[in-house]
């Protein structure tokens, strides 16, 4: 065995979890992303997925997406930057920058590479790019591939945020990124307070809005556009994975800006482009995000009672201003028991455990779609109150 493969075989964290019978990862789906999922040949109540419109089984974004193919095929054989531009992308972007009323956009594969892309080239050596300690993954990893300085502030702190800003030297370039909604936590962003302070210390913004696409702003446009900043933030970034049932990612901004990254953005140029039928789902699915505001109003209906369900039941719900609800566990076999629990009661959640936060955050991811009812609502709070009681997280909760 080389050293490599003797230091990895070292690495058992995984089978410690297997072998206690609660390993939660990797549960194969045997249907539709909807609102109930076969598993194992059982049919599950679906509370952890990203599909917030509820679009990946509709009707008309299944269809776009087979007449692509019919007409492009099943992929580009190449990147953007080369072979791998189609009519479809362009006409896409177009519909974007309107969307988000920005000057322009571009498309790239995934929204991880989005961000990589993004974030790694904006800001020069001696600049800065300044993170909510809470950003996704994918923008701590484009910021550790820039030569810029990086600070990151107390998630949601805006004085935290204006200490980092004081320490930046005034004729260089900064650049705050944070998510609008936080996908463990589910808050939005403090954007007024974001803005102020970017005024204040000649910053620029950048806005991470793949869970508040589809759900936050005027016909599901966004963070910047649900407190009426758009024109204060220079950048807004979404993804398609999640209510635009599809797979890819978006960066909105001026000409300017957009043009530097078509030809230096590293993710964008050396990978392949969206497929056809990612890009016709896409469009389908704008049509009737647009077309159905009712979706989102039945999304913050629903979110307004699963929070008031699970704050009545005892769970501790963190500041959840979203369809991403938390219930804060603070015990990672607990979550990790109570995942399994739940999945043998009909529902499907996902743990974040630590590392991914900090072993005392742990919790259960509740999120909900607009196709969701809101029986189907009751009956999983209900059953997650019974296990949660059962292993002693709510303690001051008679069992049901």
């Amino acid at each position: 065995m080389g050293l490599l493969q003797d230091r990895l075989a070292k690495y058992d964290a995984p089978q410690k979890v297997m072998e206690a019978g609660i390993y939660p990862y990797f549960r194969a789906i045997e249907s539709e992303q909807d609102t109930v999922v076969s598993i194992n040949g059982k049919k599950v109540l679906m509370f952890g997925s990203n599909s917030y419109l509820g679009l990946s089984v509709h009707p008309k974004v299944k269809e776009a997406a087979k007449k692509a193919i019919d007409k492009y095929g099943t992929g580009c054989a190449g990147s953007r930057f080369l072979n791998g531009t189609l009519d479809i992308h362009i006409e896409l972007e177009n519909r974007l920058a309107k969307l988000v009323n920005k000057d322009a956009a571009l498309c790239y594969s995934t929204g991880f590479q989005v961000n990589l892309g993004v974030v790694s080239v904006l800001a020069s050596r001696n600049d800065y790019i300044l993170l909510d300690e809470l950003d996704h993954a994918s923008i701590i990893e484009g910021s550790r591939l820039s030569f810029a300085n990086v600070l990151k502030f107390a998630h949601n702190d805006m004085e935290s945020l204006e200490a980092k800003l004081k320490t930046c030297k005034p004729d260089r370039v900064k650049l705050i990124v944070a998510d609008g909604i936080f996908s463990m936590e589910g808050d939005i962003i403090n954007l007024p307070e974001v803005v102020r302070l970017a005024k204040k210390y000649n910053a620029s913004i950048m806005i991470d809005d793949a869970h508040s696409l589809g759900v936050l702003g005027k016909n599901g446009t966004g963070t910047a556009s649900h407190f009426g900043l758009t024109k204060d933030v220079d950048l807004i970034m979404g993804t398609f994975s999640k209510s635009l049932a599809s797979l890819g990612g978006f960066i909105a901004a001026d000409k300017e800006i957009i043009n530097f990254l078509k030809h230096n953005s590293r993710s964008l140029i050396f990978s392949a482009s969206m497929t056809p039928p990612a890009v016709a789902s896409v469009l389908a699915s704008l049509d009737i995000m647009e077309s159905e505001p009712e979706r989102i109003a039945h999304l913050w209906d629903l979110t307004k009672h699963a929070q008031e369900g699970f704050k009545s039941m005892g769970f501790d719900i963190g500041k959840s201003e979203s369809p991403i609800i938390p219930l804060f566990i603070r015990d990672d076999k607990k979550a990790l028991q109570m995942t399994k629990l739940l999945l043998e009661e009909g529902i499907f959640i996902n743990p974040v455990v630590s590392p991914a936060v900090p072993v005392n955050d742990c919790l259960i991811r509740f999120s909900l779609m607009a196709t969701h009812t809101f029986g189907q609502v009751d009956t999983a709070i209900e059953k997650i109150t019974k296990v949660a009681k059962k292993i002693g997280v709510l303690n001051n909760v008679d069992a049901l």
